[in-house]
C-alpha cells in the first residue's frame, strides 16, 4: 500500500516509517517544508499527486506555551489541517490515522481515561487537538483518532530542543548532580516505535474511530525520573519538588493516563508496560 506519513521528520513519524517500511508499504514522507497541512490547496495538490491509500498524520503545533501565545496559528494546524485531511480522504479514498493528545483531558477524574470519557481540554493546545479529532470524526468515512501520551523516541524532539523526558534528566543528572521533578502529575510515558508498531497493526483493520494507544500502566514524573536513573545507573540526587514549586505558565492536566479500552475490547493492544519500553529506548540510546 502506498503510505504517506505527514511530520515525517518528528519523534512518532520517523519511527511510523521505519515500521511501515517494515511491512512492505511504499512509504512517502513529508515534512512540514514539504507540505503544509493548514494550507488546503496545497494539500489538495500533494496529495491528490501522491494517490496514497493510507495517510498518517503526526504533523502538529504541539509547544504548548508557543500554543497559547499564538492560538490562531494552533488551531490552523491542529484544527484546519486535520479537516482538509479529512475532506480530501472522502474524495481520494484514503484511509486517514489522525494523531491527538492526551491533552483533551482535564486531569479531573484521577482514573485511566476511556475513549467513551468526556474531554474537556484546558489550554488552546488540548483545545485545538480536540477540535481537529471533530473535524476528522464528523467528516472522514474512513478513519482512526489515536490519542497518545508522554511520547518519547530516538528522533529529536524539535519542540523540546532536541530533548526529550529521558535525555533531559540524563543531560540534567550528568551536569548538575542533582535533579528535582513533580511527583503529583501522572502519565503513561510512551516510546514511538511501539505506537507505530501499533498504528501499523490497526491499518490492518476497519475498526474505524477513536483510540487510545499508550503505554500500559502509569506512573509520576519522578517515578519515570527514578526508573530512568536505576536503570542507567545514574548517580544523582533526585528531590521531589514542592508543590507549585515549578509554576506552569499554561494549565496542564495533573492526571492524563489513558486506558487503551477499545484497542483491549478488540484483541489487539499491542502496547507494552511503560517500564519495559524504557528499557528498550534505554539499550538503544546506549547503543
Amino acid at each position: 500500500m502506498k503510505t504517506v506519513v505527514i511530520g515525517a521528520n518528528g519523534q512518532l513519524g520517523t519511527d511510523c516509517i521505519l515500521a511501515f517500511q517494515k511491512a512492505r508499504h511504499e512509504v512517502i514522507g513529508l515534512t512540514h517544508q514539504d507540505l503544509e497541512i493548514a494550507e488546503e490547496n496545497a494539500v489538495n495538490e500533494i496529495l491528490r499527486n501522491l494517490a496514497p491509500g493510507l495517510v498518517i498524520n503526526t504533523a502538529a503545533m504541539h509547544n504548548v506555551e508557543a500554543c497559547e501565545k499564538s492560538p490562531l496559528q494552533a488551531f490552523a494546524v491542529n484544527a484546519v489541517g486535520a479537516r482538509n485531511l479529512a475532506r480530501l480522504s472522502n474524495d481520494l479514498g484514503y484511509v486517514l490515522i489522525h494523531i491527538s493528545s492526551n491533552y483533551v483531558f482535564d486531569g479531573n477524574k484521577n482514573a485511566p481515561y476511556l475513549e467513551t470519557d468526556a474531554a474537556r481540554p484546558l489550554s488552546v493546545y488540548g483545545n485545538s487537538k480536540l477540535a481537529g479529532e471533530y473535524f476528522v470524526e464528523t467528516i472522514a468515512r474512513r478513519y482512526f483518532v489515536v490519542r497518545v501520551s508522554g511520547i518519547y523516541g530516538s528522533n529529536p524532539c524539535r519542540a523540546k530542543g532536541g530533548n526529550n523526558f529521558v535525555k533531559l534528566m540524563l543531560k540534567l543528572a550528568k551536569e548538575r548532580g542533582e535533579v528535582k521533578v513533580v511527583d503529583d502529575e501522572f502519565v503513561s510515558p510512551t516510546y514511538t516505535p511501539a505506537i507505530a508498531h501499533q498504528l501499523l497493526k490497526l491499518s490492518q483493520t476497519d475498526a474505524y474511530g477513536l483510540i487510545h494507544a499508550t503505554s500500559n500502566g502509569s506512573c509520576s514524573w519522578h517515578e519515570f525520573a527514578a526508573t530512568i536513573f536505576r536503570l542507567t545507573n545514574t548517580k544523582v540526587n533526585l528531590l521531589r519538588a514542592a508543590p507549585g514549586e515549578f509554576p506552569m505558565k499554561v494549565p496542564r492536566p495533573k492526571y492524563s493516563v489513558l486506558e487503551n479500552a477499545r484497542l483491549k475490547q478488540l484483541g489487539i493492544d499491542l502496547m507494552p508496560d511503560w517500564k519495559d519500553s524504557l528499557g528498550q529506548y534505554l539499550t538503544v540510546l546506549s547503543s
